[in-house]
């Protein structure tokens, strides 16, 4: 009998339960977990780009395409001409307060 086997990383969690990275690729059933500290990362493997490119990656596995610059332009004028809208509504706002309190005059 073939004995499937595979290593899939995680972590031990305090309450004792286990949270791996990713689920793993075994048929249901019983299995034997054996569990080995992993070492904190140091080295330049676990560095900022190291990081970055392991996400990269997992992102082009996904089908994962990213915005075009003219759709985030066209996001951030946006947002831009929203902001812009809701200052002069604010403008707006507080003209009209000191135009009814000059109307009421000094108490």
């Amino acid at each position: 009998m073939d004995v499937m086997q595979i290593v899939v990383e995680g972590a031990l969690q305090p309450d004792g339960t286990l949270v791996l990275d990713e689920k793993p690729k075994l048929p249901p059933g019983r299995v034997r977990v054996t569990m080995q500290a992993v070492p904190p990362p140091t080295g330049p493997e676990d560095g900022l780009l190291a990081v970055l490119q392991r996400i990269w990656d997992a992102q082009d596995a996904r089908g994962y395409v990213p915005r075009t610059r003219e759709e985030v332009d066209a996001e951030v004028n946006l947002l831009r001409d929203d902001a812009e809208e809701e200052m002069q509504a604010v403008e707006r706002l507080y003209e009209e307060c000191e135009r009814a309190r000059e109307q009421q005059g000094p108490q």
